[in-house]
């Protein structure tokens, strides 16, 4: 059975662009129905010092892989495209966050779905509204357009 999942992309260092276009083919291999949002700059938001600024994506698609499987393809690709941890929250050259993964509710160490963030991320929220304003938080109950209105206007 094929779970909706939806991953938030982005990239802050070395060819923005290539990174993100890396992320976009390696997703579509991994799920079927991909839908990919247009790429946006924003400026960073919760990360350590002064960074450049980020381009950001969203991709909505079907897996059949269970979770633990997904995150793992993830954090692959991260690697190939070569994202480095040496602390949290550094520039990366790829970022793939699991936003949602079908109706899941998980709580781990190491992975929490829905992401716990997203509710209030713009960058993450403007793109997801683009390709699938309809999908819904399982935690909430209210769509991706629903969170997206709620947020405090842009200043």
């Amino acid at each position: 059975m094929a779970n909706r999942v939806a991953v938030a992309v982005g990239s802050n260092l070395g060819d923005r662009q290539r990174h993100i276009h890396f992320a976009q083919q390696h997703l579509a291999r991994l799920l079927d129905n991909l839908q990919t949002s247009t790429i946006v700059e924003t400026e960073p938001v919760g990360v350590a010092g002064i960074q450049p600024w980020f381009l950001n994506a969203a991709v909505v698609g079907d897996t059949a892989l269970n979770i633990h499987e997904f995150f793992a393809a993830l954090q692959d690709i991260e690697r190939q495209a070569g994202r480095e941890r040496p602390f949290p929250n550094a520039a990366r050259t790829l970022d793939l966050d699991l936003i949602l993964y079908g109706t899941t509710i998980l709580r781990e160490p190491q992975l929490e779905i829905p992401h716990p963030r997203f509710r209030d991320r713009r960058f993450v929220l403007e793109p997801l509204a683009e390709i699938a304003p309809d999908l819904r938080d399982p935690v909430t109950s209210l769509t991706i357009a629903e969170l997206l209105a709620q947020l405090p206007p842009v200043r």
